[in-house]
């Protein structure tokens, strides 16, 4: 069965930066497209990053573009998510996702990011 478990959240001064990291097991990493969402109260989930299972491609919401970068490393099977410039609106809890071509969804259980001075 297939496992993410996220690290690298926590408290942030607003401009700062974190490095999210999800590590993957039970399965065959670079099977799956690897994602990055966040859910803020009130707000609905929504998707922040996303990466191909090769890496070749990655995508990003437009309120992140140019300050967040999803990389993956499929030699430790783990994704990350580097945020920078952050801002009180980015606090969320952030979660993982692994996404195979068959349909196969997969969730960590999600990791805090608080932005506030």
């Amino acid at each position: 069965q297939v496992k993410l478990v996220e690290s690298g959240g926590g408290l942030v001064q607003p401009g700062g930066s974190l490095r999210l990291s999800c590590t993957f097991s039970g399965g065959t990493f670079s099977r799956y497209g690897m994602n990055w969402y966040r859910q803020a109260p009130g707000n609905e989930r929504e998707l922040v990053a996303g990466i191909t299972n090769a890496g070749g491609r990655t995508n990003y919401a437009e309120l992140v573009k140019g300050r967040f970068t999803i990389s993956r490393d499929n030699a430790k099977n783990t994704v990350y998510l580097q945020m920078n410039s952050l801002k009180p609106e980015d606090t969320a809890v952030y979660s993982c996702n692994a996404r195979s071509i068959w349909g196969s969804d997969y969730w960590g259980q999600g990791i805090q990011v608080t932005v506030s001075s």
